[in-house]
């Protein structure tokens, strides 16, 4: 039977959390092919491109101080230039007020959150200290990132509909959270390990609501049609099943509640 030190462990799963991880942050491309071909970025919002660097930034950081942890660095390297092009595509093809304010959200959070983070770490925080400070900021800041999925998975309960929340994103998310969480559980490292486990929960959650809901819209529109046939009213555009009415919201506002993610 084949055994494998913790070391080795550390570096399958560092290597296959890089892979799933990569292609997590590709998983916005359909999107910016859509404002490309469209030339305009309306509709959609840069909060999670915006935020995604800033995540990205933190664990890039956090890498470089945190000895061994090469794996950490070349992902988040990646992960920073993909978001950044992303956002340089946005800005492009946004309206003006959309530009001002993606811009002012990238001063903000990615500049300034980002520099003052690391202005305080380097000057107030010494040696191991400074290792687990930056790891408490990473790890707080996932833990809120993986939980805000949760406005998207409210809408899918209260729409019944999964439309924007794709069964293959949510796997992916759920793969990229069980290899970084074994990452983190085979180098010792809770900082990595422990925002990984409400990642992955939450990654399940989704997939069953997606199991659930994926017929939900299907079945109201049969149900209609039945009921439609049988009171002979099949061949009226305007008559609805008002019993099985859904208020479905515009595709913007679906748009615009939409989280990358990564």
């Amino acid at each position: 039977m084949v055994s494998f030190s913790d070391h080795e462990l550390v570096l399958i799963f560092g290597l296959l959390g890089n892979i799933v991880s990569f292609m997590v942050f590709l998983a916005p491309l359909p999107t910016f092919y859509t404002i490309y071909k469209n030339k305009s970025s309306e509709g959609f919002q840069s909060i999670p491109y915006v935020v995604a660097l800033l995540s990205a930034l933190l664990l890039l950081y956090y890498g470089f101080i945190k000895t061994n942890a090469t794996l950490i660095i070349t992902i988040n390297c990646i992960g920073c230039v993909i978001e950044v092009s992303y956002l340089t595509m946005y800005i492009i093809y946004a309206p003006k007020k959309q530009k001002i304010s993606t811009l002012v959200l990238i001063l903000i959070a990615d500049v300034g959150g980002f520099g003052l983070t690391m202005l305080i770490t380097t000057f107030a925080v010494k040696g191991i200290n400074r290792v687990h400070a930056v790891g408490w900021i990473c790890a707080i800041f996932n833990l809120a990132v993986f939980a805000a999925p949760l406005s998207i998975m409210r809408r899918v309960i209260k729409t019944r509909s999964v439309e924007f929340m794709p069964f293959s994103l949510s796997l992916f998310l759920t793969l990229c959270a069980t290899m970084w969480f074994f990452y983190g559980f085979f180098d010792k490292d809770y900082f990595i390990m422990l925002p990984n486990v409400l990642g992955f929960l939450f990654g399940i959650s989704q997939m069953i609501l997606y199991m659930i809901y994926k017929n939900a819209e299907k079945n109201i529109e049969t149900n209609c049609t039945e009921k439609q046939e049988r009171e002979g009213t099949v061949n009226s555009k305007q008559h609805s099943c008002d019993d099985n009415k859904l208020d479905f919201p515009s595709l913007v506002e679906m748009k615009e509640n939409q989280l990358n993610q990564v």
